[in-house]
């Protein structure tokens, strides 16, 4: 966690993009663990909690997408 004051001299990242390539991994990563929970709830032949973390995946993606997207025009800077 970065201090109140960091704004980028310690990371060399000023904290917007910094926040914004969190944004990408945190959605990333949670995608990528739904991935589990949905093969739990399959194996459980639950079909509603899997369709509920199949949604958050898809949406965790397009989080994803969107971040990298921001960030890939600022880095371009665009």
């Amino acid at each position: 966690m970065t201090s109140s004051t960091e704004t980028g001299g310690v990371t060399g990242t000023p904290d917007k993009d910094y926040n914004l390539i969190w944004y990408v991994e945190a959605c990333l990563s949670n995608a990528l663990r739904l991935e589990s929970y949905i093969q739990d709830a399959e194996r459980e032949k639950d079909t509603e909690v899997a369709d509920l973390f199949r949604k958050a995946q898809a949406d965790s993606r397009k989080g994803a997408e969107l971040g990298k997207g921001l960030l890939r025009a600022r880095l371009d800077g665009s």
